[in-house]
């Protein structure tokens, strides 16, 4: 489970997306998430509690501006 996120981290995803990948960026933060995926460039939103339950693990921090 994901808990410890911010804008701009790469995050793995318990199922795949339909061009193969699980790794995806969070481009949005609030009260709901969006995120891109990595491969594809598709863009998806899901409210915080689905975010949390469906992410499996951080891959990258997003590097400090």
């Amino acid at each position: 489970m994901l808990e410890n996120f911010s804008l701009y981290d790469s995050v793995s995803m318990r199922k795949p997306h339909a061009c193969g990948t699980n790794e995806w960026t969070i481009i949005r933060v609030g009260a709901d998430i969006k995120i891109k995926c990595n491969a594809c460039g598709r863009i998806v939103m899901m409210d915080r509690a689905d975010f949390i339950k469906r992410g499996k693990r951080l891959i990258k921090k997003a590097e400090d501006k």
